[in-house]
């Protein structure tokens, strides 16, 4: 009798900090008032024990999120959205810890979870480590559960399907060979500080996209075993401030390279479907452009600001619409080259492939107008900065 007494009190005492865990979730998830995270985190301070538990329903959480079609860039972009950088150190910290116990989800998702660990150290450690004030501590962690908690379903992002024989082989090597020189031309062109270099970098950059966007087309059309490709997705984030302006380009950038682009304004993101070397050479020049125009702008206003302006918030917003607005015509100019017509069915059917995926994934989609452009010389600047950045019409491709 004695015995059995003693494993029921055991099965208590392992009980007790799920028990706390549990209390605590249902004073705390549910409910909006600053009263009721009090409460919660009182009981999850008073009660050591229940920390590992406590990580562990995070976990929970952070794969529920997975299933609910988010991804790790995602969740952490919208915790520094919503919440500090105390949360944005745990939400980090719950996906690498979780991590291990999850499924192969492709070469972004990978990339996404090594940018985590490159950003905030090393952040399991930061789930779990001690803390002095055990109360803000599970303030910090309730806020980011609730949080996580009521994140709805986003379209999901399925990798994209390749050929037994795509990735593979010498066609592998040349791919990486070329993306790691468009990586280069770019880098240079974000460097330098003059303007008639950035653009023949620039160019020349977009030149070998193009080129290596026909080449994959060809490929595709031509290999059997690449005949399952498909369209895939990705999420870019559109981060403030001046976000629409930040959307518009990457909209112009995705139509330029054969995909297509829509924006969720209130999640920061906009999710780019196209073909995989597409999706690629979308991401490497959408984030060139941002930083050549981060610099010309940065140039812009100080020249403004030793003229004697004061302004300079509608400069900003102003200089990035035109940014936006004018590299959209060059880069239309540039994509509107004419092609040799064996080319064409090829090009058209991928096309047809990328307008489908995106129908299915966003039924219905909305246009939205710039608004709050209003300085003149904001947008002028800007669009003056946008024809040196950009591209000139390219050579035939074929």
């Amino acid at each position: 009798m004695s015995s059995t007494n003693n494993a029921d009190r055991g099965a208590d005492d392992s009980a007790a900090p799920a028990g706390t865990v549990e209390r605590a979730f249902r004073v705390a998830l549910y409910a909006d008032s600053d009263n009721a995270l009090d409460t919660g985190a009182s009981l999850l301070a008073a009660d050591p024990a229940a920390d590992a538990e406590l990580v562990r329903r995070g976990e929970e959480f952070v794969a529920s999120a997975w299933r609910r079609g988010w991804q790790p860039a995602d969740v952490v972009r919208i915790v520094g959205r919503e919440l500090d950088d105390v949360h944005v150190r745990l939400a980090a910290g719950l996906i690498h810890t979780q991590s291990p116990n999850d499924r192969p989800r492709g070469r972004r998702w990978t990339a996404q979870l090594a940018q985590l660990a490159q950003l905030h150290g090393s952040p399991g450690a930061g789930a779990t480590a001690p803390r002095p004030d055990r109360f803000a501590h599970a303030t910090a962690v309730l806020e980011l559960y609730r949080l996580l908690l009521r994140l709805p379903a986003l379209e999901p992002l399925e990798e994209p399907r390749r050929g037994s024989g795509s990735g593979q082989g010498s066609g592998h090597g040349i791919e990486s060979r070329m993306l790691t020189r468009i990586r280069g031309l770019l880098a240079k062109a974000e460097a330098t500080d003059f303007p008639a270099e950035a653009e023949a970098l620039s160019e020349r950059a977009q030149q070998l996209m193009a080129r290596h966007s026909v080449d994959e087309a060809l490929l595709a059309d031509r290999d059997q075993t690449r005949a399952a490709d498909a369209p895939g997705a990705c999420r870019i984030g559109v981060e403030p401030p001046y976000e629409q302006a930040k959307a518009v380009l990457l909209d112009a950038v995705a139509a330029a390279n054969h995909c297509r682009a829509v924006w969720n304004e209130p999640f920061g993101f906009s999710t780019v479907v196209g073909f995989e070397s597409d999706l690629e050479a979308v991401e490497l020049l959408h984030t060139s452009l941002l930083v050549q125009a981060q610099t010309a702008m940065t140039k812009a206003e100080a020249a403004q600001r030793a003229g004697g302006r004061k302004r300079t918030k509608t400069f900003r917003q102003s200089f990035l619409a035109a940014y936006a607005h004018r590299v959209g015509i060059r880069l239309r100019e540039a994509a509107a080259t004419p092609v040799s017509e064996d080319l064409l069915p090829v090009l058209a059917s991928r096309e047809v492939a990328v307008t489908d995926r995106l129908d299915r994934m966003f039924p219905r989609t909305s246009t939205t107008r710039l608004r709050g452009v209003s300085d003149e010389a904001g947008w002028t600047e800007g669009a003056q900065a946008a024809d040196r950045a950009q591209v000139r019409s390219r050579r035939p491709l074929r």
